[in-house]
């Protein structure tokens, strides 16, 4: 269950002995996967060495071979590890991995960020507090980085990655481009360009509602694609039906109501005519 190097998460001489059940183990993790219960890493008290197997009070160093449990340690988090930098959060109530002086602390999003994200990101009130809408695993206390999307939700750093792979370039949550698409959009012109529509759909155009700016335009209709006139995205949404060709229609019938009084119009007249007597 131990080893001298700890466990695939975590790399510390030591198990946590989890309050909940009194079972040894390497983290919370691996606790976790194993028992159908998880452990809460606030309210360890004890670990054993795992030189010694001394157990005592949670603490860094070992209290009867003095072997280091870990190059960092957090006494509230009880988070033994190797050296990465790592700094207890207040607000956000667990350790990060840093340094500190890389990251600050949003209050509205409630979360650590980058600091070449201050001032420079939408906030989304204790955004990290949701589950990451791609695999719906936690995404606040996850060892996985966190991506930050243009819109303000986050999603883990690998459920984006393969979004990407996959094509896929809207937030799962409100639709909105997850990623700048200038170069997509300006091959999309391109690709429209060169493939005109049939005769009987030029000129046809459509209401849309753009997903990324939320302007509601009147736009020329394709079938490749639907170009918001506010902001240039092609990220929309079609609401209605064609609106020109419905209003031609009616037209079109009237044209054809209009010819066939007037072909009618001789043949009344000769009829008319050959029945006065003479």
């Amino acid at each position: 269950m131990a080893s001298h190097s700890g466990c695939q998460h975590y790399v510390r001489s030591c198990l946590l002995k989890a309050p909940c059940c009194g079972k040894l183990y390497v983290c919370r993790l691996c606790h976790d996967a194993e028992e159908n219960h998880q452990m809460d890493r606030f309210k360890v008290r004890e670990v054993q060495c795992s030189e010694c197997q001394t157990v005592q009070q949670a603490q860094q160093t070992c209290q009867q071979c003095h072997v280091l449990f870990g190059e960092y340690y957090c006494d509230i988090c009880h988070l033994f590890d190797k050296d990465k930098k790592q700094y207890h959060c207040q607000p956000c109530g667990i350790c990060r991995i840093g340094p500190r002086e890389s990251y600050f602390h949003c209050e509205k999003c409630n979360l650590c960020l980058a600091q070449d994200l201050h001032g420079n990101h939408k906030c989304v009130e204790n955004v990290s507090r949701q589950n990451c809408p791609v695999c719906m695993e936690d995404i606040h206390t996850s060892r996985i980085g966190a991506c930050v999307l243009p819109c303000g939700h986050l999603l883990h750093k690998t459920c984006f990655d393969d979004m990407v792979r996959r094509g896929v370039y809207r937030c799962p949550l409100c639709m909105h481009s997850a990623r700048n698409m200038e170069d997509e959009w300006d091959q999309m012109d391109i690709e429209i360009t060169e493939s005109p529509m049939p005769t009987e759909y030029q000129g046809a155009t459509v209401k849309i509602i753009c997903n990324d700016c939320q302007a509601h335009c009147m736009v020329p209709f394709h079938v490749l694609g639907l170009k918001c006139s506010s902001c240039g995205s092609y990220n929309t949404a079609q609401e209605g039906g064609l609106i020109q060709q419905l209003q031609q229609w009616p037209e079109q019938d009237a044209d054809t109501d209009s010819e066939a009084e007037t072909n009618m119009e001789p043949e009344l007249q000769d009829q008319t005519e050959s029945s006065t007597p003479h």
